[in-house]
């Protein structure tokens, strides 16, 4: 036993170890470039699927075997780690520390909240909503993140209305009248206090009444805070749907725009440096092709869940001429004290807020593609200004625009300003900047290079070629759940990172448009919906203590499926005209009938 449990101890150590000399006779024995380059993939796709190493690490080892085997130079592999890519997200992440400092995103999501209402149908789509938005332009996870409290306080605010709504009617219908109902101003500051002020017996009224409340608070309570934590089972169904409507829809809305999720990003940079003639990928024409499919996908979702866990009631959604029920009512009462202490929005919200939609108006307008966009008047240099030149200019601006003046006193008590602070600094900017996520892009641009560059690409073309006699859906088809299938147990920038240089060349082995493969595989490599470690947001939710995993699994096959299905009508409808899917382009190269030994 002792022995088994060292294993485990150093399970992770063993498995590096046993990777390297299981799979080394693969470059001992067929000595040939690809079955190096073959090698190196074989072991950073083991270490990224188990995690043996963390993934920036990971990614680091194309960096140190490619010079090793005589793939690729040092100089030549060093580059490949910081590329375009880079670029657009240090201004990206600029825009999201600016939002995240100022509560911009919270102003956001209350406001959005409170214009759908507060029926539990209604209030679910709204989070959803606002959600799927934040999540346009911020990470997902940081998103989940900053959205799930307030979900889990609006839950547990509609679950305590509910207690006293029923022990106001038990008081009652004792022979007296709880005139104490009130709306909890604050679920964990204020409870205690409010608890006592309920249990205590009310002058003039009867003893088993202030017995009947007491019970009812002490029910109330120990639902909080000990292993019931519901009332009835409809609280629980609540708080499920509340919690996977904040993780799946933060994911849905990440597929939005080209920004939203690092692995939109890293197709973004793959197919433009592999296929540099196209110029058809951009912020513009992706939000055209992904934002009808984000829409249908969250729609069905939500109703999948709502049917899920809640019923689909029509006639509770569609409450024509009724009065908002108590719950309704604190539930209400929470969301506009949360907005109401924002106060009113400040001058460094207004800021961040117009150089937000600047920063997206001179996106889109770049190459809209149906007419010139700005980039014309750079006719000399085509090419050269990209969405990271808009990043980079829009990020620029936040560290140079005044947020406030820094004042200090002076010996005569007299108070000066003597600087003043930018919207964010260069501090704020470093806690935000995911750099394990460049760092894991970067090695997925060596591994794809050197694939390239050993001829290994070419002879996985060349293998997969057989699969043109299939259907070009029935392909799509394949690849699509292949991507949705791993991506549960792996990371979703892993994925994808690991998939695009087997891709590519498949679609040029078939003589097939490129696009075709690789924007199903993009989209559907972020549809990780089933386990709470496919993705953070996930996790983030699961962490709340509502769901069990197997409420994650049911949940999330039904979106899986969706994802799935919605991406394969959009591949046949409003996406093929856009990119010309029904012909093999020019710029993609021309097929080669060679195979490599």
């Amino acid at each position: 036993m002792k022995f088994f449990s060292y294993i485990l101890v150093y399970r992770r150590f063993l498995l590096v170890v046993f990777t390297l000399l299981i799979l080394l006779p693969l470059p001992l024995i067929l000595r040939s470039k690809e079955a190096e380059c073959a090698y190196i993939l074989f072991v950073v796709a083991i270490f990224w699927l188990t995690e043996a190493l963390p993934l920036s690490v990971t990614a680091l080892l194309p960096g140190l075997m490619f010079p090793l085997f005589g793939i690729m130079p040092s100089k030549e592999v060093a580059s490949a780690y910081f590329k375009d890519f880079h670029l657009l997200l240090i201004g990206v992440i600029c825009l999201a520390t600016s939002i995240e400092k100022w509560n911009l995103h919270k102003r956001i999501a209350l406001r959005m909240v409170m214009m759908v209402g507060v029926n539990p149908a209604w209030l679910s789509l709204g989070f959803m909503s606002s959600t799927a938005f934040l999540s346009m332009w911020l990470s997902n996870t940081s998103t989940a993140a900053m959205v799930m409290p307030i979900v889990e306080a609006v839950a547990q605010q509609v679950i305590s209305a509910e207690a006293e709504v029923e022990a106001t009617q038990m008081t009652y219908f004792s022979g007296s009248t709880n005139q104490a109902l009130e709306i909890d101003e604050s679920i964990n500051g204020q409870e205690a206090n409010e608890r006592k002020e309920k249990t205590k017996p009310v002058p003039g009224y009867s003893n088993d009444a202030g017995k009947i409340s007491s019970k009812m608070e002490l029910e109330k309570n120990s639902g909080t805070n000990s292993g019931n934590k519901y009332r009835t089972k409809k609280d629980h169904m609540m708080c499920k749907l509340m919690c996977l409507c904040i993780a799946y829809s933060s994911t849905i809305g990440g597929l939005t725009t080209i920004t939203g999720t690092s692995t939109n990003l890293i197709f973004a940079e793959h197919f433009n440096t592999r296929y540099p003639d196209c110029r058809c990928i951009n912020f513009g024409s992706w939000f055209i092709m992904s934002f009808p499919a984000a829409i249908i996908i969250l729609l069905l979702s939500w109703i999948w869940l709502q049917w899920l866990f809640l019923g689909f009631n029509f006639k509770e959604m569609f409450q024509c001429g009724k009065p908002p029920t108590a719950k309704q009512k604190a539930c209400a009462a929470f969301i506009k004290q949360e907005y109401q202490k924002l106060g009113p929005i400040r001058y460094q919200e207004i800021v961040t807020l117009v150089l937000f939609i600047v920063m997206a108006l001179l996106w889109f307008s770049r190459d809209p593609g149906f007419v010139s966009g700005w980039s014309a008047l750079f006719s000399e240099y085509p090419g050269f200004a990209t969405d990271s030149t808009v990043a980079l200019l829009i990020g620029l601006l936040f560290f140079l625009i005044p947020a406030k003046r820094l004042t200090k006193t002076t010996p005569t008590g007299e108070t000066v300003a003597f600087d003043y602070s930018p919207l964010i600094t260069w501090k704020e900017f470093q806690s935000f900047m995911p750099w394990d996520i460049a760092i894991l892009v970067g090695g997925g641009f060596a591994l794809a290079d050197g694939c390239e560059e050993s001829g290994l690409s070419k002879w996985i073309g060349n293998k997969l070629s057989p699969l043109g006699s299939l259907p070009v859906w029935l392909i799509i088809l394949i690849s699509s759940l292949l991507v949705t299938s791993l991506t549960e147990v792996a990371s979703n920038p892993a994925t994808i990172t690991l998939l695009l240089p087997i891709l590519s060349p498949l679609a040029e082995a078939i003589h097939v448009n490129p696009l075709y493969i690789l924007l199903p595989s993009t989209l559907c490599t972020s549809f990780a919906f089933l386990l709470p470690v496919a993705n953070p947001p996930n996790a983030i939710v699961f962490s709340y203590g509502h769901l069990k995993v197997m409420d994650m699994v049911k949940a999330g096959l039904g979106v899986n499926i969706v994802g799935v299905a919605v991406v394969m009508l959009g591949m046949f409808t409003w996406i093929v005209p856009m990119f010309n899917l029904s012909t093999y382009p020019s710029w993609a190269p021309p097929i080669s009938n060679e195979t490599t030994p």
